[in-house]
């Protein structure tokens, strides 16, 4: 079965330094228990990096206590960064690791990253985590397939988010069918435009599930999550509000509200 999950990124702005108090991760996941939901990806979390084993082991207890699976996420595919995150993600429990290819100073070719993949993908697999290669706009969808589908493992698939392919006028249906049948992990965030002040250009932003331009129901279809126990992780594009208590209580309510619209479907 698909479980729904939560994303830090459906905390971002109270885990960030732009409120006076920021949550801690350890309250991220609090707050994931109190909402009924039993699975959080730490996605981007830059402390994450940088926790030693002890502070790693802290996090797994707090998910335990409360019941809650963990997922990790981070950026890039050097050999030694994912060596990093395989070893983050062991010792937290964490089944899969999501990743993107680029990051700062590194943007591998297609016969670098699968001759990376090749490498790192046994240890892995020893380990029992998957990778999820994100779909974004940096990287074209047809890049991605072509790596993964090169490395043909089932330790590598991709993580599904049609939301940011639009950046790069890439559709969001034409994307989902590409890449349906490798995909391990579903961020789900609902996303579309507004009209700028005096009607020049737009804003590409964030919408409240369902309310947007994103086909859940075609999505779902085509990835058949049930089935093939694709986890959903809820996100946000959340736009700062006129007030952090504003802002704060939007993305408490968008968060709500996202995972009753799942469990509905």
């Amino acid at each position: 079965m698909s479980r729904i999950g939560l994303s830090s990124y459906a905390f971002f702005w109270q885990l960030s330094d732009r409120v006076s108090a920021p949550i801690s991760i350890h309250q991220a996941l609090e707050r994931t228990a109190d909402l009924g939901v039993d699975l959080f990806q730490i996605c981007d979390y830059a402390p994450l990096e940088t926790m030693n084993d002890r502070e790693l082991a802290a996090l797994r207890d707090t998910a335990q206590r409360l019941g809650i699976s963990l997922e990790v996420g981070t950026k890039g595919i050097e050999p030694e960064h994912l060596r990093h995150f395989l070893h983050i993600a062991t010792v937290l429990g964490a089944p899969l690791l999501r990743t993107m290819f680029n990051s700062p100073g590194h943007a591998p070719t297609d016969e670098e990253a699968i001759t990376i993949f090749t490498e790192v993908l046994p240890e892995f697999e020893a380990a029992d985590v998957k990778i999820a290669v994100e779909t974004y706009e940096q990287v074209p969808t047809s890049r991605i397939l072509a790596v993964v589908t090169a490395v043909d493992s089932p330790y590598l698939g991709i993580c599904s988010d049609p939301a940011n392919t639009v950046a790069s006028l890439e559709m969001p249906q034409q994307v989902i069918d590409a890449i349906a049948p490798y995909v391990l992990n579903m961020h789900v965030k609902d996303f579309g435009f507004t009209r700028k002040d005096g009607w020049v250009g737009f804003t590409y932003a964030g919408a409240l599930l369902g309310e947007g331009l994103l086909d859940y129901d075609y999505m779902v279809t085509a990835f058949d999550p049930n089935r093939r126990n694709i986890n959903q992780i809820v996100e946000h594009w959340l736009p700062w509000q006129d007030s952090e208590a504003e802002t704060i209580r939007l993305e408490n309510q968008w968060t709500q509200h996202s995972i009753q619209y799942l469990r509905s479907k």
